[in-house]
Protein backbone atom coordinates (compact mmCIF):
# COMPACT_ATOMS: atom_id res chain seq x y z
CA UNK A 1 0.00 0.00 0.00
CA UNK A 2 3.03 2.21 0.53
CA UNK A 3 4.70 1.77 -2.61
CA UNK A 4 1.32 2.31 -4.39
CA UNK A 5 0.52 5.67 -2.47
CA UNK A 6 3.31 6.93 -3.89
CA UNK A 7 1.87 6.48 -7.37
CA UNK A 8 -1.75 7.35 -7.08
CA UNK A 9 -3.92 9.20 -4.53
CA UNK A 10 -6.10 7.62 -2.08
CA UNK A 11 -9.26 8.63 -4.15
CA UNK A 12 -7.94 6.13 -6.99
CA UNK A 13 -7.45 3.44 -4.95
CA UNK A 14 -10.93 3.82 -3.82
CA UNK A 15 -12.16 3.88 -7.26
CA UNK A 16 -10.52 1.10 -8.36
CA UNK A 17 -11.63 -0.83 -5.44
CA UNK A 18 -15.12 -0.24 -5.99
CA UNK A 19 -14.83 -0.78 -9.62
CA UNK A 20 -13.56 -4.23 -8.65
CA UNK A 21 -16.58 -4.83 -6.42
CA UNK A 22 -18.67 -4.13 -9.23
CA UNK A 23 -17.59 -6.62 -11.63
CA UNK A 24 -17.94 -9.24 -9.29
CA UNK A 25 -21.28 -8.46 -9.39
CA UNK A 26 -22.12 -7.40 -12.45
CA UNK A 27 -25.02 -9.22 -13.61
CA UNK A 28 -26.12 -6.91 -16.96
CA UNK A 29 -24.96 -9.71 -19.35
CA UNK A 30 -28.50 -11.62 -17.60
CA UNK A 31 -30.81 -8.54 -17.90
CA UNK A 32 -33.86 -8.39 -20.49
CA UNK A 33 -35.44 -5.33 -21.84
CA UNK A 34 -38.69 -4.48 -21.29
CA UNK A 35 -39.54 -5.90 -25.00
CA UNK A 36 -40.78 -1.82 -25.77
CA UNK A 37 -43.50 -1.51 -23.44
CA UNK A 38 -44.91 1.49 -23.12
CA UNK A 39 -43.95 3.36 -19.70
CA UNK A 40 -46.73 4.70 -17.73
CA UNK A 41 -46.78 8.51 -17.35
CA UNK A 42 -44.63 9.90 -14.06
CA UNK A 43 -47.59 11.23 -12.60
CA UNK A 44 -50.08 8.38 -12.74
CA UNK A 45 -47.23 6.31 -11.13
CA UNK A 46 -46.84 8.66 -8.24
CA UNK A 47 -50.50 8.69 -8.02
CA UNK A 48 -50.67 4.95 -6.85
CA UNK A 49 -47.68 5.00 -4.70
CA UNK A 50 -49.57 7.77 -3.12
CA UNK A 51 -53.03 6.24 -3.23
CA UNK A 52 -51.86 2.90 -1.94
CA UNK A 53 -49.78 4.45 0.85
CA UNK A 54 -52.11 6.81 2.40
CA UNK A 55 -55.23 3.82 1.77
CA UNK A 56 -53.40 0.65 3.27
CA UNK A 57 -56.96 -0.98 2.35
CA UNK A 58 -57.46 -0.09 -1.05
CA UNK A 59 -57.10 -2.94 -3.60
CA UNK A 60 -55.46 -2.79 -7.27
CA UNK A 61 -59.16 -2.20 -8.61
CA UNK A 62 -59.89 0.50 -6.06
CA UNK A 63 -57.22 2.63 -6.88
CA UNK A 64 -57.68 1.78 -10.36
CA UNK A 65 -61.40 3.10 -9.77
CA UNK A 66 -59.51 6.33 -7.86
CA UNK A 67 -57.76 6.85 -10.92
CA UNK A 68 -60.65 7.29 -12.94
CA UNK A 69 -62.35 9.21 -11.54
CA UNK A 70 -59.22 11.74 -12.03
CA UNK A 71 -59.47 10.87 -16.13
CA UNK A 72 -56.56 8.17 -15.78
CA UNK A 73 -57.43 5.01 -17.46
CA UNK A 74 -55.02 2.05 -16.41
CA UNK A 75 -55.12 -1.41 -15.71
CA UNK A 76 -55.48 -3.57 -12.25
CA UNK A 77 -52.52 -5.27 -13.72
CA UNK A 78 -50.48 -1.89 -14.34
CA UNK A 79 -51.26 -0.58 -10.43
CA UNK A 80 -49.96 -4.26 -9.31
CA UNK A 81 -47.07 -4.46 -11.72
CA UNK A 82 -45.68 -0.78 -10.36
CA UNK A 83 -46.56 -1.51 -6.26
CA UNK A 84 -44.19 -4.63 -6.61
CA UNK A 85 -41.84 -2.46 -8.22
CA UNK A 86 -41.35 0.16 -5.28
CA UNK A 87 -41.82 -2.73 -2.57
CA UNK A 88 -45.76 -1.97 -1.98
CA UNK A 89 -47.58 -5.10 -0.35
CA UNK A 90 -50.89 -5.71 -1.27
CA UNK A 91 -54.07 -4.50 0.62
CA UNK A 92 -54.00 -7.19 3.03
CA UNK A 93 -50.16 -6.91 4.05
CA UNK A 94 -50.11 -2.84 3.85
CA UNK A 95 -52.74 -2.70 6.70
CA UNK A 96 -51.02 -5.91 8.40
CA UNK A 97 -47.81 -3.11 7.91
CA UNK A 98 -49.63 -0.20 10.57
CA UNK A 99 -50.78 -2.54 13.10
CA UNK A 100 -46.87 -3.68 12.74
CA UNK A 101 -45.92 0.05 13.48
CA UNK A 102 -47.81 0.43 16.37
CA UNK A 103 -47.41 -2.29 18.09
CA UNK A 104 -43.39 -1.29 17.46
CA UNK A 105 -43.92 1.68 18.04
CA UNK A 106 -45.68 1.47 21.63
CA UNK A 107 -43.41 -1.23 22.86
CA UNK A 108 -39.67 0.17 21.72
CA UNK A 109 -38.16 -0.27 25.30
CA UNK A 110 -38.73 -4.30 25.46
CA UNK A 111 -37.74 -4.54 21.77
CA UNK A 112 -34.67 -4.87 19.73
CA UNK A 113 -34.05 -5.55 15.93
CA UNK A 114 -31.27 -7.56 13.78
CA UNK A 115 -30.15 -7.55 10.87
CA UNK A 116 -27.29 -8.17 8.45
CA UNK A 117 -25.51 -6.27 5.46
CA UNK A 118 -22.30 -7.17 3.78
CA UNK A 119 -19.15 -5.79 2.79
CA UNK A 120 -15.83 -7.13 0.42
CA UNK A 121 -12.86 -7.72 1.95
CA UNK A 122 -9.34 -8.55 0.08
CA UNK A 123 -7.77 -11.79 0.87
CA UNK A 124 -5.52 -13.92 -0.75
CA UNK A 125 -8.34 -16.00 -2.59
CA UNK A 126 -9.64 -12.73 -3.82
CA UNK A 127 -12.65 -10.97 -2.85
CA UNK A 128 -14.99 -12.46 -0.04
CA UNK A 129 -18.14 -11.37 0.86
CA UNK A 130 -18.69 -10.83 4.71
CA UNK A 131 -21.78 -11.12 6.60
CA UNK A 132 -21.67 -8.57 9.37
CA UNK A 133 -24.83 -9.54 11.93
CA UNK A 134 -26.14 -6.64 14.36
CA UNK A 135 -28.90 -5.74 17.41
CA UNK A 136 -29.91 -2.49 18.20
CA UNK A 137 -32.39 -1.60 21.27
CA UNK A 138 -34.82 0.61 19.67
CA UNK A 139 -35.69 2.93 22.44
CA UNK A 140 -32.04 3.99 23.33
CA UNK A 141 -30.34 2.94 20.22
CA UNK A 142 -27.49 0.67 21.30
CA UNK A 143 -26.04 -1.74 19.17
CA UNK A 144 -24.14 -4.53 19.70
CA UNK A 145 -21.75 -6.09 16.56
CA UNK A 146 -22.62 -10.23 16.81
CA UNK A 147 -19.63 -10.89 14.24
CA UNK A 148 -18.40 -11.17 10.58
CA UNK A 149 -18.24 -14.12 9.08
CA UNK A 150 -17.79 -15.29 4.85
CA UNK A 151 -20.05 -18.30 6.40
CA UNK A 152 -23.09 -17.50 8.57
CA UNK A 153 -24.10 -21.31 8.87
CA UNK A 154 -26.47 -22.39 11.19
CA UNK A 155 -23.49 -23.40 13.59
CA UNK A 156 -22.35 -20.02 13.45
CA UNK A 157 -25.85 -18.50 14.70
CA UNK A 158 -26.65 -20.89 17.06
CA UNK A 159 -23.06 -19.53 18.97
CA UNK A 160 -24.72 -15.90 18.12
CA UNK A 161 -27.98 -16.73 19.98
CA UNK A 162 -26.49 -18.79 22.84
CA UNK A 163 -23.68 -14.97 23.23
CA UNK A 164 -26.70 -12.90 23.51
CA UNK A 165 -29.14 -14.61 25.57
CA UNK A 166 -26.18 -15.26 28.55
CA UNK A 167 -27.24 -14.28 31.55
CA UNK A 168 -24.99 -11.51 33.40
CA UNK A 169 -23.61 -9.93 29.94
CA UNK A 170 -26.03 -11.29 26.79
CA UNK A 171 -27.01 -8.13 25.15
CA UNK A 172 -30.70 -9.01 24.74
CA UNK A 173 -30.70 -9.67 28.67
CA UNK A 174 -28.56 -6.43 29.14
CA UNK A 175 -31.56 -4.82 27.31
CA UNK A 176 -34.57 -6.05 28.69
CA UNK A 177 -35.65 -7.61 25.35
CA UNK A 178 -38.76 -9.47 25.16
CA UNK A 179 -39.28 -9.04 21.56
CA UNK A 180 -36.49 -9.27 19.14
CA UNK A 181 -37.76 -8.31 15.20
CA UNK A 182 -35.92 -9.81 12.14
CA UNK A 183 -36.62 -9.88 8.48
CA UNK A 184 -37.28 -13.50 6.62
CA UNK A 185 -33.72 -14.04 5.52
CA UNK A 186 -33.14 -17.63 5.81
CA UNK A 187 -30.14 -17.41 7.57
CA UNK A 188 -32.22 -16.80 10.75
CA UNK A 189 -32.91 -20.42 10.91
CA UNK A 190 -35.04 -22.05 13.32
CA UNK A 191 -32.33 -23.47 15.66
CA UNK A 192 -31.61 -19.85 16.36
CA UNK A 193 -34.61 -18.98 17.18
CA UNK A 194 -35.36 -21.81 19.63
CA UNK A 195 -32.33 -20.49 21.47
CA UNK A 196 -33.68 -17.05 21.83
CA UNK A 197 -36.90 -18.19 22.70
CA UNK A 198 -35.94 -20.41 25.26
CA UNK A 199 -34.29 -17.69 26.50
CA UNK A 200 -37.82 -15.42 27.24
CA UNK A 201 -37.58 -13.27 24.15
CA UNK A 202 -40.08 -13.72 21.88
CA UNK A 203 -39.48 -13.63 17.96
CA UNK A 204 -40.88 -11.77 15.38
CA UNK A 205 -40.87 -12.12 11.69
CA UNK A 206 -41.75 -9.05 9.71
CA UNK A 207 -44.13 -8.87 6.51
CA UNK A 208 -42.80 -9.21 3.23
CA UNK A 209 -41.24 -6.35 1.99
CA UNK A 210 -41.25 -3.77 4.49
CA UNK A 211 -37.49 -2.77 6.00
CA UNK A 212 -39.64 0.15 7.10
CA UNK A 213 -40.51 -1.82 10.12
CA UNK A 214 -37.47 -2.39 10.89
CA UNK A 215 -36.09 1.27 9.97
CA UNK A 216 -33.92 1.96 12.93
CA UNK A 217 -31.52 -1.11 12.14
CA UNK A 218 -32.22 0.09 7.89
CA UNK A 219 -30.68 3.60 9.03
CA UNK A 220 -27.88 2.03 11.20
CA UNK A 221 -26.40 0.01 8.17
CA UNK A 222 -26.74 3.29 6.21
CA UNK A 223 -24.39 5.22 8.30
CA UNK A 224 -22.23 2.42 9.17
CA UNK A 225 -21.73 2.34 5.31
CA UNK A 226 -21.26 6.30 4.08
CA UNK A 227 -19.30 7.17 6.86
CA UNK A 228 -17.07 4.14 7.75
CA UNK A 229 -17.18 1.07 5.51
CA UNK A 230 -17.21 2.95 1.52
CA UNK A 231 -14.23 5.05 2.60
CA UNK A 232 -12.11 2.11 3.33
CA UNK A 233 -10.34 -1.02 1.68
CA UNK A 234 -10.33 -3.99 4.19
CA UNK A 235 -7.35 -6.81 4.01
CA UNK A 236 -8.90 -9.85 5.75
CA UNK A 237 -10.84 -10.20 8.72
CA UNK A 238 -9.28 -8.31 11.28
CA UNK A 239 -9.32 -4.41 9.48
CA UNK A 240 -13.24 -5.01 9.53
CA UNK A 241 -13.32 -6.01 12.85
CA UNK A 242 -11.09 -3.26 13.50
CA UNK A 243 -13.41 -0.57 11.84
CA UNK A 244 -16.20 -1.36 13.00
CA UNK A 245 -15.17 -1.57 16.85
CA UNK A 246 -14.11 1.90 16.15
CA UNK A 247 -17.24 3.26 14.15
CA UNK A 248 -19.56 1.52 16.94
CA UNK A 249 -17.61 3.07 19.93
CA UNK A 250 -18.13 6.96 17.64
CA UNK A 251 -21.47 6.48 17.11
CA UNK A 252 -22.73 5.70 20.74
CA UNK A 253 -20.18 8.28 22.45
CA UNK A 254 -19.17 10.98 19.75
CA UNK A 255 -21.73 10.92 17.04
CA UNK A 256 -24.94 13.40 17.59
CA UNK A 257 -28.38 11.52 16.32
CA UNK A 258 -30.82 13.32 15.01
CA UNK A 259 -33.36 10.56 15.68
CA UNK A 260 -32.85 11.22 19.64
CA UNK A 261 -32.57 14.66 19.91
CA UNK A 262 -29.53 15.42 17.77
CA UNK A 263 -27.38 14.80 21.44
CA UNK A 264 -24.96 12.21 22.14
CA UNK A 265 -25.95 8.67 23.23
CA UNK A 266 -23.77 7.56 25.40
CA UNK A 267 -21.50 10.61 26.83
CA UNK A 268 -18.50 10.65 28.55
CA UNK A 269 -18.46 10.81 32.38
CA UNK A 270 -16.98 14.05 32.07
CA UNK A 271 -18.77 15.69 29.05
CA UNK A 272 -20.36 19.15 29.67
CA UNK A 273 -22.07 20.56 27.07
CA UNK A 274 -22.21 23.85 28.71
CA UNK A 275 -18.18 24.32 28.84
CA UNK A 276 -17.42 27.21 27.07
CA UNK A 277 -13.94 27.35 28.54
CA UNK A 278 -11.78 24.16 27.54
CA UNK A 279 -9.42 24.09 24.80
CA UNK A 280 -11.40 22.80 21.73
CA UNK A 281 -9.75 19.42 20.74
CA UNK A 282 -10.43 17.01 18.22
CA UNK A 283 -10.45 12.96 18.76
CA UNK A 284 -9.33 10.94 15.00
CA UNK A 285 -10.45 7.10 14.47
CA UNK A 286 -9.69 4.94 11.71
CA UNK A 287 -6.82 7.47 10.43
CA UNK A 288 -9.08 10.29 11.01
CA UNK A 289 -12.46 9.29 8.65
CA UNK A 290 -13.85 9.67 11.90
CA UNK A 291 -13.62 12.94 14.50
CA UNK A 292 -15.14 14.03 17.46
CA UNK A 293 -14.54 17.53 18.75
CA UNK A 294 -14.83 18.64 22.06
CA UNK A 295 -13.57 20.97 25.15
CA UNK A 296 -10.83 19.66 27.50
CA UNK A 297 -12.26 19.60 31.09
CA UNK A 298 -11.31 22.74 32.69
Amino acid sequence: MKDVANIVNPETILKWYRELISKKFDGTKNRKGNGGQNKIAAEVEELILRFARENPSWGYDRIVGALSNLGYKVSDQTVGNILKKHGIPTAPDRDRDNKWADFIKSHQDILCGCDFFTTEVITPKGLVTYYILFFVHLASRLVYIAGATPNPDEFWMKQIARNITMDGWGFLKECGCKYLIHDRDSKFCESFLKIIQDAGVKTLRLPIKSPNLNAIAERWIRSTKFECISRLLFFGEQSLINALRNFSAHYHEERNLQGKGNVLLFPADDYDSENKIGDIKCRERIGGILKYYYREAA
